[in-house]
């Protein structure tokens, strides 16, 4: 702990004074433009750095049913399934098109570039 009581900010900050009054104007402009460019680097991956939670669909790996069900008890319960499942089939086919579209709006731009 004796290190540490020696430093003081009051003394580091008068210690970095002196040194950047000791150096030349140009010397300084590279310094903040050094510390410009590394700031901007360091931006660049925090923002590139976010990853989109990737979709993954609902699995039901196993479904269990009675043997001895009748036909109407089928036909009951695929009428409640029926529309949960075509709304899942149009979440998806309307996640697909927006993705598709996105594609295509990159692809017009880099062919307008001639890529």
């Amino acid at each position: 702990m004796n290190f540490f009581a020696r430093m003081s900010p009051l003394r580091a900050v008068r210690d970095l004074r002196l040194f950047l009054a000791q150096r030349q104007p140009y010397e300084l402009v590279f310094l903040l433009i050094s510390i410009l460019v590394t700031g901007v680097i360091l931006i660049g991956f925090v923002k590139d750095s976010h990853i989109e939670k990737e979709y993954r669909p609902k699995i039901i790996y196993v479904q269990q049913w009675r043997l001895d069900r009748t036909d109407a008890e089928i036909r009951a319960q695929q009428a409640i399934d029926g529309p949960i499942k075509q709304k899942a089939i149009d979440v998806e086919r309307k996640r697909r098109e927006a993705r598709q579209a996105q594609f295509k709006r990159i692809d017009d731009k880099l062919n307008q570039w001639g890529l």
